[in-house]
């Protein structure tokens, strides 16, 4: 039996690999697809039929794996196909607006926020450039740039998207959702096809060996994230901890970049003070964090021409003062003045790196925003507009500092030509305002990814543009970040102070991503060993040297991001803690299938006319609110579906695979009673935002009523309580179950292929077109004589239920066609339209409950923790959660459900 199964999942999987394409497809599709397939797929067979008779489980009623399987879902379209020039060009000027801001504004404080007690010898000036340059080819171009950026998650950056690859490759989620069967799913990925063939290659093994000793390696990464806790927990924090560190970084980086760009007003107006203009940059930063809420739509183009312009600038000035004043600071290429600078100033020399690090800033903001752009623009305009100009300003300012080493304390604005003052602090304002926008656009959008993935309390995030998907506005977030640089600003006065504390935000996030990056490299790419070791020792290592130099000035500053990510990093870790409590305590009380049909069958239940939507966060089976409900009020609606809103750890999943459907209850299943009951997850990447409650609702039904189709058509025997599954395998992109093959005898007749979900929608709009319908009824002439060949070869006494007509395609809209059709074909159309009008009486039915309203049901779960448990357990969830879940935003605010038609239902869970 698990045989027979196993060997029609694997015909099923052939069929999504191309051989059971649409009438579109063209034969040379056809055939790259076989040729694509053949292989690899007899190579699994074989290899599975070794180990299948050993992992036959249990099949638990679980919608997960389906859920996390996102086809084609990903990442922008940028990043999934290769750009031309063109594109490319466009993208890398964008990208120049609103990547570069903040990296770009670093010479405005670098040589005043090393050189804080001035500089000793004139020497020093060559190492310390010397230091700029090599750290920022290392760290800004090596590792970001040409390393990082190819470690996106489906077009996706930053830290957090890190995360969420590794977590695509080794089940690391805290949130035990993750079940035996889920192993057993066919993954036509290059691991699964390696871990196949190599199964072959052992002979008669039940064990799968593993090709190489870089698979090998990576599996044993993989078998160690999953299997201990503390691995998987401290993973988890140190990703959490870099994402409260960047929204820090979104606090400190106006903060320093305003107010450096204002205190060049002292040139001009030595009479103002020191607290003039910080009010100044107060005022400015206050501005500035109003207008986020009008959204930054085509920031690119707005903001491109103002950096660019800076970008000329400061290299411009930079050859200026490099002719001028000193050719000879060139040396500092040669990287012996680094060794000569730390002989010569020992423990202050590594003091100063804290002031060196600043350099390299931005480099965060530029992985995170990723998502807008290409990897290759991004590349194109760092390599040929910033490193030119920025590296130029640096070397322009040593070579300014070698004549007037006195003037360290304002370098920038006094190395620049009088002539140009102006124009340069009105393009220093800009830009440092540009690269102010670039890190709490960053924020926002770290935000709304950790909220989307349970690891944030839910805030209120507005999309501020149609056109840009990633323009994001958080109201509450904002009010936090204005409020925090302002007083930043206040407190510290000058920009060394800030820069102490920017800096131990730039080094931490730098080494978290280290660290998530080698994990890559041996989960992921399985780069060699050795290339592996060499990059985590040299990261490693420099960082840790930088960092070492920022915490030991850590009273000097150090301690404001510190003071700031605490409690962030606390607000995390708790709600993401209660929220693997509660799903774990949902999970243990599901309510099964048969529970819901004895339920249903009761006397005293009331059947209410219209759809009810009942949302869960419960992927694998009924809430136990759903019978606290029915005691309470013992009432259920003619159509009642159960809900999940699922956030994968995918940037997106297309609107075609947004849901996915399981029949708990169907009319067959209860004559005595007109209720249908669905499970119905709905699946959006971190990026995607939620549709209105009403077109939500409209696209759910509409997808159910195919969803009807599919399950009476296909057969739905393999989700029987108890059926048990060797290989379930499961077709997304037709939002049906697992697609096991049932023989109905219909008698022997030309048959077609079933239409997918995209054909039905496109001969629904287009099915009174004379021509489509022609051109229809040709490409189904010829497939009915193929199938009629095949039938007469095979001497066959039924169809597979893949090979039926469909209601999308129905027999009045053939008919019009004006095909001819023989008897037995005929006979065979007389025998199915009883099914058929079946299944569209129960699409009908759901059409006129969907008329009838739609009620949207929550369960208004209080979470309280045992009365046994410890004191601080009982501080956390009864009161610092409850406050948290008291004053964030509600579930049915997130959904933007109408209270008119919300129903709540109160339940206390004890964890």
């Amino acid at each position: 039996m698990a045989q027979m199964q196993l060997r029609e999942a694997m015909a099923a999987e052939r069929m999504s690999c191309g051989g059971g394409g649409t009438t579109a497809t063209t034969k040379q599709q056809q055939a790259a697809a076989s040729s694509c397939c053949s292989e690899d797929m007899a190579d699994l067979e074989r290899a599975l039929q070794e180990v299948a008779p050993s992992m036959a489980v249990q099949r638990q009623d679980s919608l997960y794996r389906d859920a996390t399987r996102a086809g084609g879902g990903g990442g922008g379209g940028q990043h999934g196909r290769p750009d031309s020039w063109a594109r490319t060009l466009r993208l890398a000027f964008q990208c120049v607006g609103v990547l570069y801001g903040d990296i770009g504004t670093s010479p405005l404080y670098v040589y005043s926020s090393t050189f804080t007690a001035g500089v000793r010898h004139t020497d020093d000036l060559l190492g310390v450039l010397s230091l700029i340059i090599y750290s920022f080819l290392l760290f800004t171009i090596i590792k970001y740039v040409y390393i990082a950026l190819r470690a996106n998650d489906d077009g996706d950056g930053g830290t957090f998207a890190l995360y969420s690859l590794i977590s695509r490759h080794a089940k690391v989620s805290l949130v035990p959702n993750h079940q035996a069967e889920d192993e057993l799913h066919v993954d036509h990925s290059d691991d699964a096809v390696l871990m196949a063939k190599a199964s072959l290659r052992g002979s008669r093994r039940r064990t799968v060996q593993l090709a190489s000793s870089r698979e090998r390696r990576s599996q044993w990464v993989k078998e160690m994230l999953e299997t201990s806790k503390p691995v998987r927990i401290s993973l988890f924090l140190l990703t959490v901890l870099a994402t409260a560190m960047v929204i820090s970084d979104a606090c400190l980086t106006p903060a320093i970049s305003v107010l450096s760009a204002v205190g060049g007003l002292k040139e001009k107006a030595p009479n103002l003070t020191t607290d003039q203009i910080v009010w100044i940059t107060v005022g400015i930063l206050v501005v500035l964090f109003a207008v986020q809420r009008f959204g930054t739509d085509k920031v690119g183009y707005l903001f491109a021409p103002v950096v660019l312009l800076w970008l000329l600038l400061i290299g411009g000035v930079g050859v200026y003062n490099l002719v001028k004043h000193d050719v000879g600071v060139l040396r500092a290429f040669n990287p012996r003045y680094i060794v000569d600078y730390f002989r010569r100033n020992g423990k202050d020399g590594w003091v100063s790196l804290g002031g060196v690090l600043l350099c390299f800033t931005g480099t965060e903001a530029l992985f995170a925003d990723l998502g807008y752009f290409s990897v290759r623009s991004i590349q194109l305009s760092f390599a040929f507009g910033l490193v030119p100009a920025v590296l130029l300003a640096y070397i322009g300012q040593a070579a300014f500092l070698r004549r007037r080493p006195d003037l360290v304390a304002n370098a920038f604005y006094e190395s620049t030509p009088d002539a140009m003052f102006w124009p340069t602090f009105v393009l220093a304002l800009a830009a440092s305002v540009i690269g102010s926008q670039a890190m709490i656009s960053c924020a926002f959008a770290t935000i709304s990814h950790s909220q989307a993935l349970g690891c944030f309390p839910r805030v209120k995030v507005l999309h501020t543009s149609r056109q840009y998907q990633g323009q994001l506005y958080i109201p509450e977030v904002n009010f936090f970040l204005a409020a925090a640089a302002c007083v930043v600003t206040l407190a510290a006065k000058t920009t060394a102070v800030i820069a102490e504390a920017h800096g131990i935000c730039v080094v931490l996030v730098m080494l978290i991503t280290t660290l998530l990056l080698t994990l890559v490299m041996l989960l992921v790419w399985r780069v060699n060993a050795a290339w592996v070791a060499l990059f985590a020792a040299v990261f490693v290592a420099s960082e840790s040297v930088y960092l070492s130099s920022v915490l030991y000035r850590f009273a000097h500053g150090g301690y404001i991001p510190v003071a700031m990510s605490a409690p962030l990093v606390a607000v995390m870790a708790l709600w993401h803690y209660v929220h693997v409590k509660r799903y774990k305590h949902e999970l243990e009380r599901t309510v099964s299938h048969e529970s819901v049909r004895e339920l249903l069958a009761r006397r005293d239940l009331a059947r209410v006319p219209g759809v009810g939507l009942f949302y869960t966060e419960l992927v694998q089976g009924i809430p136990p609110v759903f019978p606290h409900l029915v005691d309470k009020i013992p009432s259920v609606h003619a159509v009642l579906l159960f809900v999940s809103v699922k956030h994968l750890p995918v940037p997106h999943v297309d609107a075609a695979e947004r849901f996915l459907f399981r029949q708990v209850v169907s009319g067959s299943d209860e004559p005595s009673t007109s209720s249908r009951v669905f499970r119905c997850v709905a699946r959006y990447g971190y990026r995607d935002a939620l549709e209105e409650a009403r077109d939500f609702a409209a696209g759910l039904v509409e997808r159910l009523q195919y969803y009807v189709r599919d399950v009476n058509l296909y057969g739905a025997d393999h989700q029987q309580a108890g059926s048990r599954v060797s290989y379930p395998s499961s077709r997304c992109d037709s939002m049906a179950m697992a697609r096991a093959r049932s023989v109905r005898s219909v008698g022997v007749g030309s048959m077609r292929h079933s239409a997918s979900y995209a054909e039905s929608l496109a001969l629904r709009s287009s099915g009174r077109a004379a021509g489509t319908a022609m051109a229809m009824a040709a490409m189904a002439d010829q497939e009915q004589q193929q199938q009629l060949a095949r039938a007469r070869s095979t001497a066959a006494t039924g169809v597979f239920a893949e090979e039926m007509l469909t209601p999308a395609e129905s027999f009045s809209e053939l008919a019009r066609t004006g095909s001819t059709r023989t008897a037995a074909q005929m006979t065979a159309v007389k025998i199915s339209l009883e099914e058929m009008a079946r299944i569209e009486e129960e699409q009908r039915f759901i059409e006129r409950e969907m008329e009838k309203g739609v009620v949207y049901i929550m369960g208004e779960t209080e979470v309280v923790a045992r009365p046994h448990s410890s004191l601080l357990k009982k501080v956390l969830v009864n009161y610092a959660y409850a406050f948290l879940r008291k004053n964030c935003r509600q579930g049915e605010k997130m959904l933007a459900i109408p209270k008119s038609q919300l129903l709540k239902v109160g339940m206390t869970y004890e964890i």
